[in-house]
């Protein structure tokens, strides 16, 4: 019967990550969201435990509503103040706050608008998948697979966004693309792709001077990430001290899903480059693993948090989760 529930598991997970555009609920509009948030210890098997590597666990959560279109969390930022921000794959940001235990609450969805028009093919007009904010969070930057496409927002999200497709992603995969978006304290962006091939079996990755939105933004550097063995960057975050983590998701037959949080050293970034780091956090069970795709950093005090959050496909085998750790001061 185990290897019969796995089987079945694969194929729910293929269809949600390969296929799931043609399952997943219409177009969101906008309103309010009643969600439940119940939470979770880190190891199901140790429950006393409360590290993984330099993480010291916080809390978390399985985020649950009764509407359809909550779910597919691909992103993650908190603005200050520390209300929590998620971007689905569906084009809606929920905004809600942190919660506090066994928790109910009520969030609020907001619908993105692009003025890009979509492909004839596709089921719906995009696919959101990353997310990154400005410091004083007037605007943020989202990005879109399928149409491999950048739209910066003002945080209002009340207006069209302004959009570029830069001509360094038109080769990448349509729904292996714009999985990482980072903005730098200094105004440079980093985007890596998910899937797209780069030097010596790595990701390929670009490095941009500025806003990518812009058209006087000089062309980017193109560079490679290099992610483990069998596994696919799904996010990343600038962590300072010249530091991004990066998040790493696998699924397979026997382990299900797992995820890895590698340490890159962007120091000394140049054209042609092939960076990687150290394994600091592996999540497999029984530590709370999912198909965590969203990493946020948020700072209170002296003290640095880091926030995931996992795209649940909208399968019933999956859980939203959003976990809260903080990092160890050595990082």
């Amino acid at each position: 019967m185990r290897w019969l529930i796995a089987v079945l598991f694969v194929c729910l997970v293929v269809a949600g990550i390969g296929l799931s555009l043609n399952t997943k609920p219409g177009r969101p509009t906008d309103g309010p969201v009643a969600i439940e948030a119940i939470p979770l210890v880190l190891n199901s098997a140790d429950p006393g435990q409360v590290a993984v590597g330099p993480l010291h666990y916080l809390g978390g959560w399985q985020l649950k509503s009764g509407r359809t279109l909550f779910g597919g969390l691909s992103s993650v930022v908190i603005r200050p103040g520390g209300e929590i921000w998620t971007l689905s794959d569906g084009g809606a940001m929920f905004e809600f706050p942190e919660p506090a235990g066994h928790d109910r609450f009520i969030g609020l969805a907001r619908v993105l608008r692009t003025a890009k028009p979509q492909k004839k093919w596709m089921p719906r007009p995009e696919d959101s998948e990353s997310l990154a904010a400005a410091a004083d969070f007037s605007h943020v930057w989202v990005g879109y697979e399928l149409m491999q496409l950048i739209c910066r927002y003002k945080s209002d999200l009340k207006s069209i966004g302004t959009c570029r497709a830069p001509r360094e992603m038109a080769n990448w995969s349509d729904t292996e693309s714009i999985e990482s978006l980072v903005r730098l304290p200094d105004g440079r962006f980093i985007s890596i792709s998910e899937g797209a091939p780069g030097r010596n079996g790595g990701r390929d990755m670009l490095v941009f001077a500025g806003d990518p939105v812009e058209a006087r933004t000089p062309p980017p550097i193109r560079m490679s990430y290099l992610p483990p063995t069998g596994y696919d960057p799904t996010d990343a975050v600038y962590i300072g001290n010249g530091k991004l983590l990066v998040l790493n998701r696998r699924a397979t037959l026997y382990d299900g899903f797992t995820a890895v949080l590698k340490l890159v050293d962007i120091g000394h970034m140049r054209p042609g480059a092939v960076i990687t780091g150290p394994e600091i956090a592996r999540f497999a069970p029984p530590i709370l693993a999912d198909n965590f795709e969203g990493l946020a950093l948020e700072r209170v005090g002296n003290q640095r948090i880091l926030w995931m959050v996992s795209d649940d496909n909208h399968l019933f085998l999956q859980r939203t989760l959003l976990l809260k750790f903080a990092l160890d001061e050595s990082l």
